[in-house]
């Protein structure tokens, strides 16, 4: 049986009558596409999404009539249409956090050296999608930009979401991301969940010591501005981990990161 790569419809919507539940999962399709990814046929989106490759068929086709897909003849699949960037461009140029925020990302990636990246990152579904990227001078970086999603369960920037989040919306994604996750890893993805978020209480801040990447290392903070109806967003700043010890993502770049998501908000 294949596994499924998105939760359930019934798991998002549950009993709520107001939920659509064909645009989720035109939504899910979306969703599907990586930065990178080039084309993707249907057989491609349903093993990404879960769903029958019949009603995937039947969604990429709407979406391509809609702009938000189009179709490749030549290969016979879809790639991301136009449509998609407009509302993705007016997302960000609505977010004036961003602007706020980069001066500041960037003296601090500058500070930190060697391959570091400074993020600004919301929450999409069960990921963390970048909205603003700062790198240092330096030949290694981490391959990330504007639009790159990483794990919500497993980095340092999901784990301070889930920190920050309301009691509420953190119980409504924790049973999605144990079903994700399997029950096997469960505990040590909690483990961490809880951990990040007694030190979010207690400092400020988070660190993840490679369990995104075991080459990476990144320490995050939340930030919520107030009365600007702006979305919870994350703060992060990581690099290799033998430049970003835990010692330093401690006693420097922690509290560096602490003091510009309280100057932003």
């Amino acid at each position: 049986m294949r596994k499924r790569s998105v939760p359930p419809d019934e798991d998002r919507g549950g009993e709520d009558r107001q939920f659509v539940t064909a645009l989720a999962r035109g939504l899910d399709v979306l969703r599907a596409f990586r930065p990178g990814d080039g084309a993707l046929g249907n057989q491609e989106l349903a093993a990404r999404t879960g769903l029958p490759k019949a009603t995937i068929s039947r969604l990429t086709y709407t979406l391509s009539r809609l702009g938000f897909l189009d179709y490749v003849a030549a290969e016979g699949k879809y790639r991301v249409g136009l449509s998609v960037l407009g509302l993705g461009y007016a997302c960000l140029s609505n977010l004036n956090i961003r602007e706020a925020a980069q001066p500041l990302m960037q003296a601090l990636a500058d500070h930190a050296g060697e391959g570091a990246l400074v993020g600004l990152g919301g929450r999409d579904d069960l990921s963390m999608i970048y909205l603003a990227c700062a790198r240092s001078a330096g030949l290694v970086s981490q391959r990330l930009d504007v639009g790159s999603r990483i794990s919500l369960r497993r980095s340092g920037m999901g784990w301070a979401y889930l920190a920050a989040t309301t009691p509420e919306e953190r119980e409504a994604l924790l049973p999605r991301l144990r079903q994700r996750t399997g029950e096997a890893a469960w505990p040590r993805i909690l483990e961490n969940i809880d951990r990040a978020a007694r030190d979010v209480r207690r400092r400020g801040f988070c660190i993840n010591m490679g369990e995104w990447n075991e080459q990476i290392a990144s320490v995050a903070v939340p930030l919520r501005v107030a009365h600007s109806g702006a979305p919870l967003m994350v703060l992060n700043c990581g690099g290799l981990s033998h430049l970003m010890t835990q010692e330093r993502l401690e006693n420097d770049l922690g509290p560096r990161l602490v003091e510009i998501a309280r100057r932003v908000a």
